[in-house]
């Protein structure tokens, strides 16, 4: 124990998902993609996978909060519009009740705690919508391009342009390659100062706000790169809270 004492625990949202290894099939399974974890880890984090719930509640977010040093919310399916207020597009995926449910619970209450959070893309826009903000439900409609998502498990690539002098700006620089996978994006973002965008489309791609500790989100997939810096930034902030 003692030689992992000094690590911050950073909590991962995850999903709950029939799963197979070895003579098992379809086994309902807590897990996220271990690109998050060894990220963390190689960061200086111990990372902790947090199942969903469709029960949870601000309440439960306070018990996973309370034992937290930092939280990343994760990507995933879409965010059910009717948390936005709105009727579904014919694009958007089906609703998962149980990830809504607990990662809008945990963005607001690690805000109210001022618990240092990174979200990943879907995380950004579960950030977005704790918050009163709305989603842009299927971006190609207005881009005309499938560049930030191409094809059924393919990444996109291309560049984001950061907004000088913000938190993010002095982790990444002003100019960033990317890798995405989205269909969505984020529209409205009370309480949140959007800090970078699309270089040939304007799409956002990253909120902060300036007054946390650590509460950044990214619309693209950090966990994807070679890069640790927005996972270091999160760990160093989580440790110093610690």
């Amino acid at each position: 124990m003692a030689s992992h004492s000094g690590r911050p625990v950073i909590g991962i949202t995850g999903y709950a998902e029939p799963a197979s290894w070895g003579v098992w099939a379809g086994v309902p399974a807590a897990l996220i993609p271990y690109d998050y974890v060894r990220k963390v880890e190689a960061a200086g984090g111990l990372a902790l996978v947090i199942p969903p719930r469709p029960d949870a509640d601000e309440d439960w977010a306070a018990d996973i909060c309370g034992r937290l040093d930092g939280l990343i919310l994760a990507g995933g399916a879409d965010v059910e519009p009717v948390h936005y207020g709105q009727r579904p597009h014919a694009s958007v995926q089906a609703a998962r009740p149980d990830r809504d449910a607990a990662e809008l619970s945990l963005a607001s209450v690690s805000a109210e705690l001022d618990l240092p959070v990174l979200g990943i893309c879907r995380g950004m826009q579960v950030m977005a919508v704790a918050a009163g903000g709305a989603l842009e439900q299927h971006l190609p409609d207005r881009v005309g391009h499938q560049r930030h998502a191409p094809a059924d498990g393919v990444y996109g690539r291309h560049d984001v342009r950061i907004e000088p002098a913000t938190r993010l700006a002095a982790i990444l620089g002003e100019r960033v390659p990317v890798s995405s996978y989205h269909h969505q994006a984020v529209a409205a973002h009370p309480g949140y100062l959007a800090c970078a965008w699309d270089c040939e489309d304007g799409t956002v791609e990253a909120m902060e706000d300036p007054a946390a500790r650590l509460r950044l989100a990214v619309q693209w997939h950090p966990e994807m790169s070679g890069d640790l810096r927005l996972f270091a930034a999160l760990t160093a902030a989580s440790r110093d809270r610690r």
